[in-house]
């Protein structure tokens, strides 16, 4: 089974935490020991592990992709948004969670991050419990 839940983003580059829905759906799930993939079926998303310590990490990651890929006068995509896509290429669109005795396991300062590229927007987050 595939669980789906929206996240709505404000910015057009922003880093949203969904540990806790993930966490839920996991729970939920009954799956004792297994994996779970986190998978964002959009091309100017993405997710990624990181820290969930210091919300100063997530604005110096969005500041630095920002300034890696800037969004440029000559880029030829059509829809004016080809950055979105580089920095979703470069985040990847999903991530694999081991679940033991019930709970995935993350490290003390790892957190689960939709990654918005393109915003702001209501995207889709899919999960899959094995």
């Amino acid at each position: 089974m595939i669980h789906k839940f929206e996240v709505k983003t404000n910015f057009r580059t922003e880093m949203v935490d969904i540990t806790r829905k993930v966490e839920e759906i996991v729970r939920n799930s009954g799956v004792n020991d297994g994996i779970a993939v986190i998978h964002i079926p959009h091309t100017t998303a993405a997710v990624t592990i990181n820290e969930n310590a210091d919300r100063d990490v997530q604005r110096d990651m969005t500041k630095f992709m920002d300034e890696l890929v800037p969004d440029k006068s000559w880029f030829r995509h059509s829809e004016g948004n080809s950055d979105s896509h580089i920095k979703s290429s470069l985040f990847g669109c999903s991530q694999t969670v081991i679940i033991e005795n019930g709970r995935m396991v993350l490290g003390t300062w790892q957190g689960i991050y939709f990654c918005e590229f393109d915003g702001p927007r209501t995207r889709k987050v899919m999960v899959k419990i094995m």
